[in-house]
């Protein structure tokens, strides 16, 4: 269901429902994924991977591989420039490029199981394998650190001689693990605590997981003997992939065209490259011929950018009334092998959902021997909601009070202050917190599943139920986009914009266009084009898509119809202010025209139409969600099953409202993931024990109710039609959801994910 929070102006197709324009293709099997790229003569590229995951290299022999029949380039670290520290953008944060580099080939030392060591290119990539196996490598193994607070401590095995923590703009003098300290704080702590008749103190362990997407890493490559590399590959973000292969291959960035394929699914981990370099090096030293490359699940799995593992201690105290009064947050977030975990957005969202007048919250980006953390749809916070939102739970508890009506005491709202400094406008946190509480879910009793059905889990005496509420916050984010629009001589217009689609962009951007320009959805004609055919458009990322490629296809729908009305005025020659227009027809002096019949007639009143449009769109608005889920847990085996499942959200507005509800839903079905089954399993030598998808084990179907989605629509202020962006927020609150219930089923706090069945009867047994 669609709740509308403020009265929205009537619009024809924002708000409906069609089809999607890459539907049919993607149906029948026409749509071109990286893999399916084929270029003629392509060699096949493998890589040659670390067993250790920690290890110096002491030395590398190619000659057997180069040797074998059908090889036709190996590389090393050495066959890639050594890149200097530089720190730059890399859509909603930044990058070292030189950690980044090292990532993706290792030079003197390896730090994870799996990090990349040399990479072949062979005329099959059978032939390319036995090569990789023909690489003789000598280590020199090191000491493993696969936790925070080991690696924390004072005698801990250092992965890197030069890093030294930055706090606060000031680099340390020591070796450490350690990369960044900062902190958030106001108010009184103190006396925040002084004045609370309750306390909570707590420590919250996340395991390490993985972003699940289906489709596999891939890349095809060409460096001409001209100097030109054209690369297709899977991503979200093309512009950024050209960005990182000429810094890492010192490359002018006008000598590289990346072209983004279809994507099978990416949630934050198609972010950065990969295969797309080793490809791209690949191919100069086998004589310029194209080179393809494809991980396997497991490679996808040890050296690929999983989210990261934490630990986070909260105390967090309230009156006697129920407002809170203090919070004090220690948060660590594993960077795996280089620093750049999420810890900084988990600090902002943490706490962003309610007002705390004594504040500190205190983060650390801690290395350990994993693969480089990434980002995973709204990286950091999950992590930072199972922590908050279970103790806002025990707070409410403690109180007495209802677990929606604590949180709606506390509830942020416009003109309130954020933790990490920023001052809230429009928002429509209490709507969903009111619409949750009013939801069928929330009012029916737990016995009942999504359907209003008595919930059959059981009979046995060891099933008990519960239900749990969590809430959720995310930035959202603007970034650079832009796009082109062309008047073709039928009416139809090609659209150009240069941002993947992942979860239905092509037609939230195309119904905003048509419903700017007054024709229909069907005549736009959206496509996603190369790096060389558009300007600058940041990544697929951040809930940015619909929101500020929608920006920029408005302004370039208003172009479209200025220069469509001096057209019509020409047509029947009068002044374009005498010109009316409405709904694809255009009039004056009693005569009309159709859009369709304009079009047409171009070559005669003025030439073709053809604009373009790019724009920053800033930071986005933020937006909230609440979760309502109910479990039923058997005491004998400790298995947790989700009974029923209900996503509310402030979406701004919804552009379509079928894929809106996609987001909602997937974001669910991924956090449960995260909460019940999914974490990184390694031995004491960080060997990685679950590299594949039977090991680690991600929900399905079978695993999740059908869930129930209420869209509340608050619309952001900065959008024409009040476009918030929605994928991140729905990954954000099921973690501490789940948790809430399977206390309030068990009676026992579960505080460490996933909450798998070893680790209820673990609980249970005390």
């Amino acid at each position: 269901m669609t709740q509308h929070a403020t009265t929205a102006p009537a619009l024809s197709i924002i708000g409906t429902r069609p089809i999607r324009p890459d539907g049919v293709d993607k149906v029948i099997g026409r749509a071109v994924y990286g893999a399916d790229v084929q270029v003629a003569g392509a060699l096949h590229g493998k890589v040659l991977r670390s067993p250790h995951a920690h290890a110096r290299i002491v030395s590398i022999n190619t000659e057997k591989a180069e040797k074998l029949p059908g090889v036709k380039a190996v590389i090393t670290g050495k066959d890639l420039p050594n890149i200097a520290d530089k720190i730059a953008s890399s859509g909603e944060g930044s990058q070292n490029l030189r950690w980044s580099s090292e990532n993706i080939i290792a030079r003197d030392k390896v730090v994870y199981h799996g990090h990349a060591v040399a990479a072949v290119a062979a005329t099959t990539a059978n032939i390319a394998e036995e090569a990789c196996a023909l690489i003789e490598v000598v280590y020199e193994k090191l000491p493993v650190v696969l936790d925070i607070p080991s690696a924390m401590s004072a005698d801990a095995p250092i992965l890197h001689e030069d890093l030294r923590t930055s706090e606060g703009g000031e680099k340390g003098t020591t070796r450490t693990n350690v990369a960044s300290h900062e902190q958030f704080s106001f108010g009184n702590l103190d006396e925040g605590f002084a004045a609370a008749a309750h306390i909570v103190e707590r420590e919250y362990v996340t395991g390490t997981v993985h972003q699940g997407y289906i489709e596999p890493h891939n890349a095809t490559a060409i460096w001409s003997s001209d100097g030109q590399i054209e690369i297709w590959c899977s991503t979200q973000g093309h512009w950024g992939v050209r960005q990182e292969v000429s810094e890492f291959l010192q490359v002018p960035i006008g000598k590289i065209k990346v072209r983004a394929t279809e994507i099978g699914g990416g949630f934050g981990g198609k972010l950065n490259s990969y295969l797309e370099t080793l490809a791209a090096a690949l191919s100069r030293k086998a004589g310029h011929k194209p080179v393809k490359m494809t991980m396997t699940r497991a490679e996808i799995l040890m050296a690929t950018g999983p989210t990261s593992a934490s630990i986070i201690r909260v105390k967090m105290g309230c009156d006697a009334s129920g407002k809170l009064t203090a919070a004090k947050i220690w948060m660590a977030y594993e960077a795996g092998g280089f620093p750049g975990s999420p810890v900084g957005a988990g600090m902002g969202v943490i706490i962003a959902p309610y007002k705390i007048p004594n504040l500190q919250i205190d983060g650390y980006d801690v290395l350990v021997n994993k693969p480089a953390a990434k980002a995973y749809r709204a990286p950091g916070g999950t992590n930072a909601a199972f922590a908050s939102e279970s103790a806002i739970d025990e707070l409410a508890a403690l109180c007495g009070l209802d677990p929606i009506k604590f949180r709606m005491l506390n509830a942020v709202k416009e003109g309130d202050r954020r933790a990490d400094g920023p001052m809230y406008r429009r928002v429509g946190f209490v709507e969903v917190l009111e619409a949750a509480q009013a939801s069928a879910h929330y009012t029916d009793k737990v016995d009942r599943d999504d359907k209003g059905e008595m919930a059959d889990a059981s009979a046995k005496s060891s099933i008990k139920k519960g239900r749990g509420v969590a809430s959720g916050f995310w930035f959202n984010w603007g970034g650079k986009s832009s796009v082109s629009a062309a008047v073709n001589p039928d009416g139809s217009v090609s659209l150009n914009e240069g941002s993947p689609d992942i979860g239905g962009s092509r037609a939230s951007i195309a119904m905003q266009f048509a419903e700017t320009l007054g024709i229909a959805y069907e005549k736009v004609r959206p496509a996603v084009v190369d790096t060389d055919s558009l300007g600058f458009n940041d990544q697929t990322g951040g809930s940015r898509t619909t929101y500020g490629t929608g920006k920029a296809v408005i302004e370039a729908a208003r172009k479209v119809k200025a220069a469509m009305l001096e057209r019509a005025a020409t047509h029947f020659e009068c002044a374009a202010t005498d010109v009316a227009y409405e709904r694809g027809v255009f009039s004056a002096n009693g005569k009309s025209i159709s859009f369709d019949g304009l079009a047409a007639r171009l070559d005669n009143v003025g030439g073709a139409v053809f604009v373009s449009a790019s724009l920053d769109a800033g930071d986005g608005e933020p937006a909230f969600g609440t979760h309502v889920v109910d479990v039923a847990v058997d005491t004998e085996t400790g298995k947790v099953d989700i009974l029923r499942y209900t996503v509310v959200q402030d979406v701004g507005k919804a552009i379509h409202p079928s894929y809106v509800e996609g987001q909602l839903h997937g974001g669910a079905a991924q956090g449960a993931g995260w909460a019940l089954n999914e974490e990184y399993v390694y031995d004491r030598e960080g060997h990685l024990l679950n590299a594949s998808f039977l090991d680690y084990r991600i929900p399905t179907a079978l695993d999740m109710p059908m869930i129930e989605t209420i869209l509340v629509e608050a619309p952001s202020i900065d959008h024409e039609f009040g476009v918030r962006g929605v994928g991140e927020v729905p990954i954000v609150p099921p973690a501490g959801a789940i948790a809430n219930a399977i206390h309030n089923a068990i009676g026992l706090r579960m505080t460490e994910l996933p909450m798998n069945p070893a680790r209820v009867m673990e609980r249970m047994r005390g």
